[in-house]
């Protein structure tokens, strides 16, 4: 499927077949794409919790409206980001850059960072956005659906992961097969009222 086509046909799947199994080398072929996402400074700080437990499902369930998707999809994503990623060896995230070029990023990437609290929990956010368009993009190119989701309580859900304090929860994936087709696009904005050149 060509990139132009699976962003036609991406939609929101809400119903997914619960029978179907995504196999491993699927996963490991969706996992290999979102981590060619694009992050600031290439900190790549999304984590992906793939959740397969079905008890722990059922309890995401609870806290996020009951939503089918979260038990009948094929694989469930909480897409995290870790907010100090800029400061755990940052070296590592240039290992095959020339020395002198992985010393003064590694260097950069503290000064940046360092004492803003606002700036590392964007940075995550964005970077989470990012691989979560690849992981959907790369579903459909597959012959799979997905789901974004953000309606349910953040805090339970991060407690149910046991997501760690110096990170932050973005969103969930829900990817599989779509039971039923998606509804009916809402309606796209016009192109000349979102796009402005130059200047509001």
């Amino acid at each position: 499927m060509d990139t132009f086509t699976a962003i036609e046909t991406r939609r929101s799947v809400k119903s997914f077949d619960p029978s179907h199994e995504l196999s491993a080398e699927n996963e490991r072929q969706l996992f290999e794409a979102a981590i060619l996402a694009p992050t600031a400074f290439n900190i790549q700080n999304w984590r992906f919790v793939a959740v397969k437990d079905r008890d722990l499902r059922r309890q995401i369930q609870a806290v996020s409206w009951n939503q089918p998707q979260i038990t009948e999809c094929s694989l469930l994503l909480v897409l995290c980001g870790d907010l100090k990623a800029w400061a755990r060896d940052p070296a590592r995230y240039w290992r095959t850059a020339p020395s002198e070029m992985r010393d003064k990023l590694a260097t950069i990437i503290g000064h940046h960072y360092e004492g803003r609290d606002q700036l590392q929990r964007d940075e995550a956010f964005r970077s989470c956005g990012f691989a979560a368009q690849t992981l959907m993009l790369a579903a459909r190119a597959m012959g799979l659906d997905s789901c974004p989701m953000t309606g349910c309580d953040f805090d339970a859900v991060g407690k149910l992961i046991r997501l760690p304090r110096d990170h932050a929860m973005v969103m969930m994936l829900a990817i599989g097969k779509a039971l039923e087709p998606a509804r009916p696009r809402g309606g796209q904005l016009a192109v000349d009222e979102v796009v402005i050149t130059d200047r509001f």
